[in-house]
């Protein structure tokens, strides 16, 4: 799968990637609404869609229940509901909403959504009470009635061991987020991923595992640097860098954030640091380090582009992937 980046042309993009060898298109929160090119995807035949990632808590369940059913509607039962938290400053600065205990509330949303699907399928009475959410009621007037495919499967994104652990016990797929590496997927991720199985009693079968990874085709790579420098500064993504020793760097990067110097920051990836996190150069340069990294795995990823890829060099990537 590779992303679309907004509403403008979006059927035509979606069009011309699955020409080019994509099996589906999924779309991020960023500048654009996570839903709406997804509603014009639909319209193309033999894609599957995600959004990888709508971020949950500023959402409502009720609201999310919706779209992601009018989504798996449009699409012929090809949709699939991806959610994350964010991190703290985005979810209450930006969003202006809740977010302490960002593992139990993404945990009672995914299971106030099972309800509400549950609700929609079956006709029995809608009765959700929880810590964060409440859904009691649900007439007939507000129940979908033409949905012959079923409730979407739900993913969630994860990058911590807490909310992968969690993840692993309660979602139908992990989405492994961009900025990580073989050796932080190997030795962090999936032991939490196995933790997660072990204690809900479920078997490796019932978690899909999608790790979605930053490409950057051909030889200028400015945009990856800034894109990882990007990542990097948060706190929340400093054990990936940790895990290679280069913890030191995420603070580095926080204050030139704060300061506002976000075209410098990019200068202090280096190539080690690029080649390790983003799979970079030629289609079959970038197919290699996809095998190497989730061989194995998973046998589904989602390539994240800095910018529109061309298509032509995504079609040499599905080519040299599929070799």
């Amino acid at each position: 799968m590779t992303a679309l980046f907004g509403p403008r042309g979006a059927i035509d993009r979606a069009a011309a990637l699955r020409e080019a060898g994509a099996s589906g298109v999924f779309t991020f929160e960023g500048p654009h609404d996570v839903f709406t090119p997804l509603t014009l995807a639909a319209t193309v035949e033999g894609l599957d869609l995600m959004t990888n990632v709508a971020i949950a808590f500023p959402r409502n369940p009720i609201h999310l229940a919706h779209q992601a059913i009018d989504h798996q509607i449009l699409s012929g039962g090809r949709f699939t509901l991806g959610l994350g938290t964010q991190i703290r400053t985005q979810i209450e600065k930006r969003f202006g909403a809740d977010f302490d205990r960002p593992v139990a509330r993404m945990s009672e949303f995914v299971a106030a959504l099972r309800a509400i699907f549950a609700a929609w399928e079956t006709g029995e009475r809608l009765d959700f009470r929880g810590e964060f959410y409440r859904h009691t009621l649900m007439t007939p007037t507000f129940t979908p009635r033409d949905n012959p495919y079923g409730p979407p499967p739900i993913y969630v994104g994860a990058l911590g061991p807490r909310l992968t652990r969690a993840t692993a016990q309660f979602a139908d797929g992990l989405l492994v987020m961009p900025f990580g590496s073989k050796r932080f997927l190997h030795e962090a991720t999936l032991p939490a991923v196995r933790d997660g199985l072990a204690a809900a009693g479920r078997d490796e079968a019932e978690l899909a595992i999608v790790p979605e990874i930053i490409v950057s085709a051909g030889d200028d790579h400015d945009a990856a640097r800034r894109l990882l420098a990007f990542y990097g500064s948060t706190p929340a993504y400093r054990p990936v860098l940790e895990v290679h020793g280069w913890g030191d760097l995420q603070p580095e990067l926080n204050a030139l954030s704060k300061q506002g110097r976000w075209q410098e920051m990019g200068s202090l990836i280096d190539d080690e640091v690029l080649h390790t996190i983003a799979a970079c150069g030629s289609p079959a340069d970038i197919a290699a380090h996809i095998r190497d990294r989730v061989g194995g795995v998973s046998d589904r990823i989602c390539l994240y582009q800095p910018g529109p890829i061309a298509l032509d060099s995504l079609t040499q990537i599905v080519d040299a992937l599929r070799d």
